[in-house]
């Protein structure tokens, strides 16, 4: 029995199923959305775009981790399975026409999903992908993300943090310099703000820039604690400072603390700090209700004091 079957015959009623049920209802709908040229059910309208140098890119980005079944777990053991096995290419393809329906025009990612976004497009797939670069050697990832079609590419937070720390500047000027070469926006990214101020201390200017920023008032934040893959951005309050001064568009990342906030609160918290985009992770039946709450964000009275720069 498939899904429309089972919810049709009413089994969800049973059994303490209720909760199920609109889940399972969800999944539908997004299926049905993600296959259709009709308009997508309950979407209130479509996402307002940006740009960052000639790119189009849609405020809100698809995020990558979900996908890819690198999703930060905390201490949960079974999530990176549970992941990749509902992240088949069937449901992964779903999601990008849904996403694209909705008005999110552009998917970030490692280059490990180079071959996916591939067979996206060989089979009529059109959204872009802004590359994170993330695997070693730095350059040969640059290099393969261009050659697989990459919108924009930009140096992965981690590995930013780590190039930074250990003072490789002139790695970071050449890995800018390969994506320019191949007419491409660049960019930096860090979970650490000190990876932001030392390549601008250093005069390393991207034309994006990629920070993590959130809330802390989740319960298993724990500032000043050891990190337990549960905090990404430990100073919201000075990283919005910092990024005020900064003339480059704004990728703010992890605006959901990888789950542990509501979109309510996540997305309006990164747009009034100032981000010009927002990259979220989103299930295929968190899409439609992720983008009416973004709406409902930038629509709204929204009390951003840093101009938008893209």
């Amino acid at each position: 029995m498939d899904r429309r079957d089972f919810i049709r015959t009413g089994a969800t009623a049973a059994g303490g199923l209720a909760a199920s049920s609109k889940i399972l209802e969800s999944l539908a709908k997004a299926e049905e959305a993600a296959g259709s040229q009709e308009p997508v059910p309950d979407l209130k309208g479509r996402l307002p775009y940006g740009h960052i140098g000639k790119l189009k890119v849609s405020r809100m980005i698809l995020g990558g981790n979900l996908i890819g079944g690198w999703a930060h777990s905390r201490d949960l053991i079974y999530v990176e399975k549970l992941f990749k096995t509902y992240h088949n290419r069937s449901k992964v393809f779903q999601t990008f026409d849904l996403a694209m329906a909705c008005g999110i025009n552009t998917f970030l990612t490692n280059p490990l999903l180079c071959d996916l976004i591939d067979d996206y497009r060989r089979n009529g797939g059109k959204i872009q992908f802004i590359s994170d670069c993330g695997e070693e050697p730095l350059l040969e990832a640059i290099q393969k993300s261009i050659d697989h079609g990459a919108c924009a590419c930009y140096i992965q937070g981690l590995i930013g943090d780590q190039l930074v720390q250990e003072k490789q500047f002139d790695l970071i000027a050449k890995a800018l310099e390969l994506i320019r070469r191949n007419g491409l926006p660049a960019g930096v990214g860090g979970h650490k703000l000190e990876t932001i101020k030392g390549c601008v201390d250093k005069g390393l200017r991207p034309d994006f820039w990629m920070k993590t920023l959130h809330q802390l008032d989740y319960w298993s934040a724990r500032p000043g604690q050891p990190e337990h893959d549960n905090i990404w951005c430990d100073n919201p309050e000075e990283t919005t400072a910092y990024m005020h001064g900064l003339p480059e568009p704004w990728i703010a990342f992890k605006t959901l603390a990888a789950g542990a906030l509501e979109p309510q609160s996540g997305f309006r918290y990164a747009f009034e700090s100032g981000a010009d985009f927002i990259c979220v992770g989103m299930f295929d039946f968190q899409i439609v209700d992720d983008v009416n709450i973004a709406l409902g964000v930038l629509n709204g009275q929204l009390a951003r004091s840093r101009q938008w720069r893209a």
